[in-house]
């Protein structure tokens, strides 16, 4: 596998951070790549999957699923380990880290003998302006 260092800039990667970097919201592959055709960017539909997969893999786009289990992706915000409050109803979304999920995610892996953890925690619910309406 390569690492973000070595892989190899091409324009359609710059033009999907470009898209990504405008948006706070996250967008599914479909979205993305409709929203490029339109703005005359052209680029399949197949390499906008494959992009937003390396990107992710290299940290620089969150993923996450949503409730019928599409991926959606946006521009992270911070390099470091993270996760996500996401609303349900507009998708207005806090990135947030905590000492005590990772405490937590390490001891039950050890309990269970795993080691070399990895983890991804997202919790939704409603934003106040969404709770408000």
């Amino acid at each position: 596998m390569t690492d973000q260092g070595t892989r190899r800039p091409t324009r359609q990667r710059a033009a999907l951070a470009d898209e990504l970097a405008g948006a706070a919201e996250f967008r599914s592959a479909q979205d993305i790549h409709a929203s490029l055709t339109a703005s005359g960017t052209r680029v399949g539909l197949a390499t906008v999957y494959r992009n937003l997969q390396a990107m992710a893999t290299d940290g620089e786009v969150d993923v996450i699923r949503t409730g019928d289990g599409e991926s959606v992706y946006r521009a992270c915000a911070t390099a470091q380990h993270h996760h996500h409050v996401v609303c349900r109803v507009c998708g207005h979304t806090v990135e947030v880290t905590g000492d005590a999920v990772e405490r937590w995610a390490d001891a039950v892996a050890a309990e269970h003998g795993f080691s070399e953890v990895r983890h991804t925690l997202e919790i939704d619910g409603l934003c106040a302006d969404c709770a408000a309406r």
